[in-house]
């Protein structure tokens, strides 16, 4: 068991592809499917490279009865599907989760959850760090890890805003349009705070950065500050199509023409991009 674990700990640290987060919680993943295979599931003898079929039906049937969600069940088996392409053994997994009686995750229309700060909100914050953080968050619909890790010196390019992969959930780099005056002062406060740098203070790593933001922003009553995604999906939406979404009150899909479902897809496909998602069945949740 000890040279299983141990093997696939090492492939997961020789690989940086996608944010350190992204691979945290693969090693963590791929460490707990290792211990299961030759622990309770007692398969013996193997090594990293001796991944099978079996072995992923046998993953996925234990993960089953432990009752554990669709989301949870389909995150380990990307991780499982990323461990197969490495061994070069890609066959090994079938390509869909179907397969496996894995149903598909649903998403579901909870209303809005969009937030809105104030500036006066935001001057509230007095950790300089901190409050650029909140300010690209909000202007940007960044996520915390995004918001933290930029380097605004890379990340401007003038007319929009490029996030490298190693920041972003996934691995997955994008581009933002600077379309307005509060993203210009989100970015140049930015830069001013950080320098050369990142929004992380040059004596703290990540981690410590984002325990302390969010104790600085909870101690002010700033709560799910993820709302600020939402916001900016619903803002931008409304930009993008001349009408507010469904969660604020907009046309539903069914009420739409054909000219307007066309001009609502295309908008949905553009801010599935400048979110940083590879499904534009999410945008469901942001606006409807």
């Amino acid at each position: 068991m000890k040279d299983l674990v141990f093997e696939i700990r090492n492939l997961c640290k020789k690989s940086h592809e996608g944010s350190f987060e992204t691979q945290r919680k693969r090693m963590a993943v791929l460490t707990l499917a290792t211990k299961q295979l030759t622990g309770e599931l007692g398969y013996q003898h193997m090594n990293v490279r001796s991944l099978k079929p079996k072995h992923v039906d046998a993953l996925v049937k234990l993960w089953q009865s432990q009752n554990l969600s669709t989301t949870t069940i389909k995150v380990r088996m990307s991780q499982l599907r990323w461990w197969a392409e490495k061994i070069h053994k890609k066959n090994v997994i079938a390509r869909k989760n179907d397969h496996y009686g894995v149903k598909h995750r649903v998403y579901v229309n909870q209303g809005s959850k969009a937030l809105v700060l104030t500036d006066e909100q935001i001057n509230t914050i007095d950790d300089e760090y901190v409050r650029a953080s909140v300010m690209m968050a909000r202007a940007f619909g960044l996520r915390k890890e995004e918001a933290i890790k930029v380097i605004p010196s890379i990340a401007n390019e003038s007319d929009r805003l490029y996030l490298r992969p190693s920041w972003c959930k996934g691995g997955r780099e994008r581009l933002i349009p600077i379309r307005n005056e509060q993203q210009r002062e989100a970015l140049e406060n930015a830069l001013i705070v950080a320098g050369n740098g990142s929004l992380i203070p040059p004596n703290l790593r990540y981690i410590q950065q984002r325990r302390h933001y969010e104790k600085v922003t909870l101690n002010l009553g700033m709560k799910r500050l993820h709302g600020l995604r939402h916001h900016y999906a619903q803002t931008r939406y409304r930009e993008l199509t001349g009408w507010d979404c469904p969660h604020l009150g907009g046309p539903k899909k069914q009420e739409l023409n054909d000219a307007e479902r066309e001009i609502d897809l295309r908008a949905r496909e553009t801010l599935t991009s400048e979110l940083g998602h590879n499904r534009i069945a999410v945008l469901v949740n942001y606006l409807g």
